[in-house]
């Protein structure tokens, strides 16, 4: 296994003006990681405006910047929703990820991972998982068909509360039965959804092609946290807050070591989101992260 970084835990300097996205990457390789994965391909001002040429260019600046900093660049992560309850909508959704597949070929990721739905809610309705299920799957293998075409392997990640329960991922990633796609693992997202890590590590760790180390601190419903407002709720309205790998209430050494049990040799990932300094944070980390793999 190698170990990498989410662009996503620096967003803290990001967002405050500290830090731009190139200067992840040298921050990265400065850090000791392998390599570096990125959830935004495009300055912060440009977000939400840049068009897809604009991020094609920016990412041809990020693989250019980690190939000078001697540092590789793992994966691409978008967000997604493949179940909007109409055929334009989808279509259009397909669309826009498949163009996003197209900024992953100029980053030189070889793994393109998408969101799958956010919310059971559609319009005024409540639709169930289930429900959804054949749509979500028709939109993937869309996707991935067209990642395919590009070299791109696809993937989904436990993310998002309708879709973190990992006997959910696993109805989907059997449904789907695409040799181009595969599952990332986040090890602390299925606590978003009150469900024990090493459990459902060990059953999706087959499926395994990308993998996020992730450490949540975690307070029963009704224990009150020395800072609340550093907490946000679970699904079953328990309590979490990230925090720095192997510090936190998350077995993250057993989750490791069932990707070992597999023959898992891709990169861990760390996603940092907790509410201290980032980067005094993602040093602890990696110290922690390294020994944890070895």
């Amino acid at each position: 296994m190698k170990t990498a970084v989410s662009s996503y835990s620096f967003w803290g300097y990001i967002k405050e003006g500290k830090m731009s996205m190139l200067d992840t990457v040298s921050k990265a390789a400065e850090l000791g990681f392998d390599a570096i994965e990125f959830i935004v391909v495009t300055p912060f001002d440009r977000i939400n405006t840049a068009t897809k040429e604009e991020k094609i260019a920016y990412a041809k600046e990020l693989r250019a910047k980690a190939e000078e900093c001697g540092i590789e660049i793992c994966a691409y992560t978008v967000g997604a929703n493949l179940y909007w309850g109409n055929e334009v909508e989808d279509a259009a959704e397909v669309k826009r990820l498949c163009d996003e597949i197209d900024v992953a070929v100029a980053l030189g990721a070889p793994i393109f991972r998408h969101d799958v739905t956010k919310s059971t809610k559609v319009g005024d309705k409540t639709v169930s998982f289930d429900k959804m299920l054949p749509t979500l799957v028709a939109n993937a293998r869309k996707v991935a068909d067209y990642a395919s075409i590009r070299g791109i392997k696809t993937s989904a990640e436990n993310h998002g509360r309708v879709f973190q329960d990992s006997d959910r991922v696993e109805r989907f990633y059997n449904a789907m039965d695409h040799e181009n796609f595969g599952l990332l693992i986040d090890f602390g997202n299925f606590t978003c959804v009150d469900e024990d890590p090493v459990l459902a590590v060990s059953k999706l760790a087959p499926y395994a092609i990308h993998a996020h180390a992730k450490d949540f601190w975690k307070r029963k419903f009704g224990e009150e946290p020395a800072d609340p407002n550093a907490f946000f709720p679970t699904r079953a309205c328990n309590k979490l807050s990230g925090c720095v790998i192997g510090e936190g209430d998350v077995n993250v050494p057993q989750c490791i070591e069932i990707l070992k049990s597999v023959n898992y040799d891709g990169y861990v990932s760390i996603e940092y989101e907790g509410s201290e300094d980032c980067i005094e944070a993602l040093k602890r980390s990696i110290k922690n992260l390294k020994e944890f793999i070895k």
